[in-house]
């Protein structure tokens, strides 16, 4: 294993070296244990599969939160900030390709609903790149959405599609000349929110925690108990071979869907919810464009839910529809009860959990998100199963589902919660994590330093070298290695 030391200067008090359990090993997890070894605190990571951030289908960079309509301006801003962050620290993780927004002539909204709050996340990100240039991630901001009226479209129409499109303009060439303009309210918008790979992010996570020295990653290993001691927790853990216990001084529970059960481990209560959803992997070859992703309005949970159209590299497409025949499931929606922390799903959606999905579930789902996106796009009715799903739980801290803004919460002095909803929330995790070990006096409060400069292991990573990580790790887990490739890589 090459070992290479972190330049930051450590945290730790001289006299008193801490380590810090993390329990689960997804994007939150990962990115907790990440941030303090990066600082020279040790860490202890525990997760039960064979590898690291294999969860929820991942797929975009929430940079304003445009998907949901739903949400308040706070969460959306929330949402560019933790992005922008996302992006400096995982710097070879993005698909650089805006998002289309349409409202089908079907649906209740008005495409001027979205204007105020367009304006204001441009306003924001304004502001922050003034602050640091080094936040100009998403490209200027003047350009961080772009308005079309039918008129614009129709001329479009006319342009042939370019093999490497470089202007809002050229981005929109394929989608003008494959919906039918009869069918959408006017203005479309293009903004500045881009891809976000799964593959690349597990690959940057797990070359850097493979050089830091600081880090013990303890992968096909489940935390079976825990015991509260007077500084600290005690973890029991069962791996491959036999059962061990470890001591350590701080215990943060990454658990994912599963967090709930770890709380329970630790007799402490919390009210939350989980969510079973997956998207679906198809593969259209008759597509002669780079295609922006594209989302079709709509009414989550009825026959016309939001669509969503994720491209990637040689005619792959993800696809979400927000119908419960499609991304979401009847019953996938699960909330805790006062016996435990744990909202429980049934067994249907644990088998799906173990990866045991039916061929005939596979192909009859993604053939229905394939229709769902035919009504929008011309000639994607070709398009044919490209992959199994991706799939996962997604935690929802208290009792409200439309919550897509969270981080941590505490209910022990020593123990830590992540509740992330999204992947971009993940720094903010790690970040008042240390603030929490600060305040305890368990490390040095951190002097200011830039995102950059607090992930200099991370920072070292080549694009090729994550990339090809990325692709082993995608054929690993049985998908197309098209998937962790960058657009026009």
């Amino acid at each position: 294993m090459n070992l290479i030391e972190s330049k930051t200067t450590s945290l730790l008090i001289a006299d008193s070296p801490i380590t810090v359990g993390i329990i689960g090993g997804g994007i939150a997890g990962s990115t907790i244990a990440l941030r303090l070894a990066e600082q020279g605190i040790n860490v202890q990571l525990f997760e039960e599969g064979k590898s690291l951030v294999n969860g929820p289908p991942i797929c975009h960079l929430h940079a304003g939160g445009n998907l949901y309509r739903e949400i308040s301006d706070q969460q959306c801003i929330t949402l560019l900030k933790q992005s922008i962050d996302t992006l400096r620290v995982y710097q070879h993780t993005s698909n650089i390709r805006p998002t289309v927004i349409a409202i089908p002539c079907s649906d209740a909204g008005n495409p001027d609903d979205l204007l105020p709050r367009l304006t204001l996340l441009q306003q924001t990100y304004q502001a922050l790149v003034a602050d640091d240039a080094k936040n100009c991630v998403l490209g200027n901001p003047n350009d961080y959405f772009k308005l079309y009226q039918r008129s614009d479209l129709e001329r479009l129409t006319l342009q042939d599609n370019p093999q490497q499109p470089l202007t809002p303009d050229q981005w929109m060439i394929p989608v003008a000349k494959s919906i039918n303009l009869d069918q959408f309210k006017y203005p479309l918008v293009m903004v500045q929110e881009y891809g976000l790979s799964v593959f690349r992010i597990a690959a940057t996570l797990a070359l850097a925690l493979q050089r830091l020295p600081h880090c013990h990653v303890n992968t096909n290993t489940k935390v079976t108990s825990l015991a509260e001691l007077p500084n600290g927790w005690q973890v029991s853990y069962q791996d491959a071979t036999h059962h061990q216990q470890i001591n350590v001084d701080y215990l943060v529970n990454a658990g994912g869907y599963r967090t709930g059960t770890i709380d329970d481990l630790a007799h402490i209560p919390r009210q939350r919810m989980v969510e079973f959803k997956a998207a679906y992997v198809t593969h259209w070859p008759q597509c002669d464009a780079q295609w922006p992703e594209v989302i079709f309005h709509g009414e989550r949970g009825t026959p016309n839910g939001m669509a969503q159209l994720t491209p990637y590299p040689d005619g792959f497409f993800q696809l979400h529809g927000m119908t419960q025949d499609i991304t979401l499931f009847k019953n996938g929606l699960v909330a805790s009860n006062g016996n435990s922390a744990q909202p429980q799903l049934d067994a249907s959606f644990k088998e799906k959990l173990q990866q045991h999905w039916t061929q005939q579930e596979i192909e009859q789902r993604t053939q229905r998100a394939i229709n769902h996106m035919a009504q929008f796009v011309n000639h994607f009715d070709q398009a044919t199963v490209g992959g199994k799903p991706l799939f996962g739980a997604q935690q929802i801290p208290g009792n409200d589902p439309t919550l897509r803004a969270a981080d941590v919460s505490y209910s022990h002095q020593r123990y830590a919660r992540s509740e992330i909803v999204k992947a971009s929330s993940a720094l903010s995790v790690a970040d008042a994590i240390i603030e929490q070990l600060a305040a305890l006096d368990l490390i040095q409060s951190p002097l200011p330093q830039t995102r950059e400069n607090a992930f200099p292991v991370a920072q070292q990573l080549s694009l090729n070298e994550i990339v090809s990580y990325a692709e082993k790790l995608a054929a690993e887990r049985g998908f197309p290695t098209s998937l962790a490739r960058p657009i026009g890589h």
